[in-house]
């Protein structure tokens, strides 16, 4: 078993091991369509839910351009894992950064070490049914705190999690973050939603009926736009464009690999690797700080780049690659993920130009 103080840098060869041991497990993983238990439970073992949190809860407070290194290496080795980790990351920040100590004294030991696997229940706030007239998930101020009724749809790991951070309405349109225990009453998860690609994240809707939630469990609220406020990292960050890139390095270094005896293979694969060199350069400069981008044209040009990478892939692949099991076919349909998760308006609409043929 990894001690979990090994892992304290990005370029720690340790974690060249742990992405070994996630990849060798990711087609079987995407086959069963199973909770990837062995993989998080890895993941704990190698401290990388520590790299996120601050020091004083006992985590390693990587820097934004350190979390990027790392996220960009699981990803190649396991897009699915990575995503489940995110959205365990979202929970996990938004608890570490509230003003609630005893829920963070409650929580944030199991958290980091993995014995807790929380997530977010969130999309109803920021892009899922916001135009519906009457919010998807419903709060009710009372003495004690708030009774929750309604649903939040696409959470990951719904039907594993033992804490989610969710997100509720007031009737005059304030909004709460709160840390909702899965073990109490009213609380169910619906069946996981059959995705295109990484059904293994259980990603599926949370139920809530008649659910009281304590005062001491409250994050943020009630306020206008709680997603606004400083709980955690917001959405439209780095880590979905980190992601892709990560899958599309993986497609490309397989494009590498069989370029080696094939030379009809070596320019497309020289191409595709020096983009996703620009590109990465680009995206470990605005998480050092710089600015030579936006976070929405970064955006476009990673969904670009990684549904050409691993279409390329399938394509050197051949039929062996459409075959169910070989990890081109997993990867073409991974990257569709980046066309639906937490994609902007403009960055939809500059991949539709694209895929149009409008440059």
């Amino acid at each position: 078993m990894a001690d979990s103080q090994w892992i304290l840098t990005p370029d720690d060869p340790r974690l060249d091991e742990l992405c070994h041991l996630l990849a060798e497990r990711a087609d079987a993983l995407d086959q069963s369509g199973d909770w990837p238990t062995e993989q998080l439970a890895l993941c704990g073992e190698y401290g990388v839910y520590r790299w996120f949190a601050p020091q004083a809860w006992g985590g390693l407070a990587w820097s934004e351009l350190d979390i990027v290194c790392g996220y960009l290496r699981l990803s190649a080795a396991c897009l699915t894992t990575t995503f489940v980790i995110t959205q365990l990351i979202g929970a996990c920040r938004r608890i570490t950064d509230c003003d609630n100590e005893a829920l963070k004294q409650r929580l944030v030991t199991g958290l980091l070490s993995g014995k807790t696997f929380a997530t977010v229940g969130i999309s109803h706030l920021t892009t899922s049914r916001r135009h519906l007239a009457k919010p998807a998930l419903h709060a009710a101020e009372t003495a004690g705190g708030f009774v929750l009724n309604g649903f939040s749809p696409w959470v990951t790991g719904a039907d594993h999690a033992d804490e989610i951070v969710l997100g509720a309405t007031l009737d005059d349109g304030r909004q709460i973050l709160v840390a909702l225990s899965t073990a109490v009453p009213g609380v169910r998860a619906g069946e996981p939603v059959k995705l295109v690609g990484l059904s293994a994240s259980h990603t599926g809707e949370i139920h809530c009926e008649n659910v009281s939630v304590p005062r001491d469990c409250l994050i943020d609220g009630p306020v206008d736009n709680v997603m606004a406020g400083r709980s955690g990292a917001k959405p439209g960050g780095l880590q979905t464009s980190t992601l892709a890139v990560g899958l599309a390095s993986a497609a490309i270094r397989f494009l590498e690999h069989e370029s080696q005896s094939r030379t009809d293979l070596q320019s497309p694969a020289e191409g595709l690797r020096a983009e996703q060199m620009t590109l990465q350069a680009d995206l470990l400069s605005i998480a050092a700080g710089q600015t030579v981008c936006s976070n929405g044209e970064l955006r476009a040009r990673a969904n670009s780049l990684v549904l050409r990478a691993t279409q390329a892939a399938l394509v050197s692949a051949k039929g062996t690659g459409y075959a169910s099991g070989h990890p081109a076919g997993r990867w073409c349909r991974e990257a569709l993920f980046f066309l639906v998760w937490s994609c902007p308006a403009p960055v939809l609409a500059a991949n539709l130009c694209e895929l149009a043929g409008l440059g």
